[in-house]
């Protein structure tokens, strides 16, 4: 026989779609003498957070598993056995009374039959699942003719002082004395950078105290809302990564049985503690004083790049999008985000950049957004906002007083958020946002103008990494970002030779602070002895608490890193800090 890994690629809840991928695998021969491994929740998607609970989406989800049943009772099959990611619903009174997230048998001998539910359920960043699901007690090794193999959904891998039930340890316990071909792993893991590596060293610890046993990890792909899924599946062999499927993309790897191993008695105690605290490790570098933020290598780059196209079309697709509208201002960050949708569009999509000059804008704002553009074959529309901007002022002082100062600054940026939006009414075109996460975490955005969007590319990037990202752009596709955009000193051009350092410390200054106050948690003690000027890290510190309201009203943002911005960082409005 073989195992088949499924590394499956839909839509939350579109179970036509997930039905019409078994039919389409069916025909192809693939069931046939195999064993066929699926994601977590394959059979309705991940996360469905409040969905689950809808009365529409249970009587959808219990008549696709009749339709599955009904299907498969249809055809004899040639020793097939599928092994599917699926809910579990006790219902009383017509409510969900009890839900479990659990692996499915679906063959001769058994009907969508669970054979495992998951122990462990993440409540920490952006995951909630103890909310909804009922943990399962016991670890399980699942049999099939005269095979044996260990079953663990995605968490019940990782170790973590703060559960009480290890599911790993207790797999050793009951599969002492017993033959095992093989650890199963199920599971819809949620991309960032560097998560591939922890995931397979973690494999690998795992099937070293299990007699180096191998080990299966299926992951599912995807984008949804914030969350990427990468995929990157893999098995794992003699602490060897024998089959690898692609990244970001639907897969499938299948890999002929091996000889069962008899388990060791002992249990090698693990080397590393995988807590969700050490997941979410400081990106500074510590060879300097102050700490800096380490580099955005290319490896990194090429990774954001593939996770970004990723999010950003599958968003589109999700929803029906087919046009774009980018806000070009001539700075990096809306450059960055529309070579990412030059680069990244489909030929039935469509990309508009619309350059919106103030009186405070530079000749060089419209050279670069001109000749960028030009680079990617991108409409580019001038809409001046320099008669409407003294139209307004002149209204609040008649009405009001002279605007000047900050709120003269930002009636500019919500001028051009107005016409942004009043041409993407237009045009059907969704919007995507262009600002980056040293912005978002100092609160230099404004409300209902330059923070207004459908979904944030770089709000999980610093304003350096976003530089980074250019250049590895520009290296990678032969300079199609203009380099005076990319040495210009960044600025708003909301006022007379504004530039962002008159505001706000250095940007490598300002990243390597944020890094540590978001990422590590230090507070503003642990940063100024690593050596940061003790006015900056005050100022920094104050402007992240002052701006909370601000992200709380953003658009979903692309997750890139362990600790972001948007569903995982729950913070509160109203608090005294």
């Amino acid at each position: 026989m073989q195992i088949n890994l499924h590394q499956t690629h839909h839509t939350i809840a579109d179970f036509n779609e997930i039905f019409s991928y078994l039919k389409r695998e069916e025909e192809k021969g693939t069931f046939e003498n195999s064993i066929n491994l699926f994601p977590e929740l394959f059979l309705c998607g991940y996360p469905l957070q409040d969905l689950l609970l809808t009365k529409e989406f249970i009587r959808n989800y219990h008549i696709f598993l009749d339709d599955i049943k009904t299907w498969w009772k249809e055809k004899k099959r040639n020793n097939s056995v599928l092994l599917l990611g699926g809910l579990d619903y006790r219902i009383e009174n017509d409510i969900p009374a009890q839900i479990k997230n659990v692996v499915l048998e679906l063959s001769d001998h058994k009907s969508l039959e669970v054979i495992y539910t998951k122990c462990l359920l993440p409540s920490y960043d952006i995951f909630d699942e103890a909310k909804y699901y009922s943990p399962g007690k016991e670890a399980s090794i699942w049999t099939y003719q005269d095979l044996s193999f260990g079953i663990l959904i995605c968490e019940d891998m990782w170790f973590s002082p703060h559960y009480d039930f290890n599911p790993v340890e207790k797999l050793h316990e009951i599969s002492k004395d017993k033959t095992l071909n093989g650890i199963f792993n199920f599971s819809a893991s949620p991309f960032h950078l560097g998560k591939e590596n922890s995931r397979m060293t973690r494999a690998k610890e795992i099937s070293t105290q299990f007699s180096n046993i191998p080990f299966y990890y299926v992951n599912r792909v995807g984008s949804e809302d914030e969350i990427v899924f990468d995929g990157a599946s893999f098995i794992l062999k003699d602490q060897t990564i024998s089959h690898k499927a692609l990244s970001f993309k639907e897969d499938l790897i299948t890999d002929d049985l091996q000889d069962a191993k008899l388990v060791d008695q002992k249990c090698e105690e693990s080397k590393s503690k995988y807590s969700f605290e050490t997941l979410f490790d400081t990106q500074l570098c510590y060879d300097t004083k102050p700490p800096k933020l380490l580099k955005f290598d290319d490896d990194s780059a090429r990774t954001a790049l593939h996770a970004l196209h990723l999010g950003i079309m599958d968003y589109a697709n999700k929803i029906g999008a087919k046009k774009f509208l980018v806000a070009l201002s001539g700075g990096i960050d809306s450059a960055l985000v529309l070579t990412l949708l030059g680069l990244f569009k489909s030929s039935e999509q469509e990309v508009e950049a619309v350059y919106m000059p103030s009186q405070f804008s530079a000749n060089l704002s419209y050279e670069i957004s001109k000749k960028l553009c030009d680079n990617l074959g991108i409409k580019l529309t001038t809409q001046p906002i320099k008669f409407l901007h003294s139209a307004i002022r002149n209204s609040f002082k008649e009405n009001f007083e002279a605007l000047d100062g900050l709120a003269d600054e930002n009636i500019q940026s919500r001028i051009r958020g107005a016409l942004i939006y009043a041409r993407s009414n237009q045009t059907g075109s969704i919007v995507i946002n262009t600002s980056n996460k040293s912005e978002l975490a100092v609160g230099y955005s404004t409300l209902y103008g330059d923070s207004v969007g459908a979904i944030s590319p770089l709000g999980d990037l610093y304003k350096s990494e976003v530089f980074e990202l250019c250049r590895y752009i520009n290296k990678s596709y032969q300079d199609i970002i203009p380099e005076e955009v990319i040495n210009r000193p960044p600025s708003a051009e909301l006022r007379e030779d504004q530039k962002d350092e008159q505001s706000l410390p250095p940007y490598e200054v300002l990243d390597a602070i944020l890094e540590g106050y978001l990422s590590y948690k230090y507070d503003m003690k642990d940063l100024i002895d690593l050596g940061f000027n003790v006015d900056d890290v005050a100022k920094v510190v104050r402007l992240n608490n002052l701006s909370e309201y601000k992200r709380a009203q953003f658009c979903p943002i692309i997750k890139l890193k362990a600790k972001s911005f948007g569903f995982g960082r729950r913070i509160p409005i109203t608090k005294k800090f």
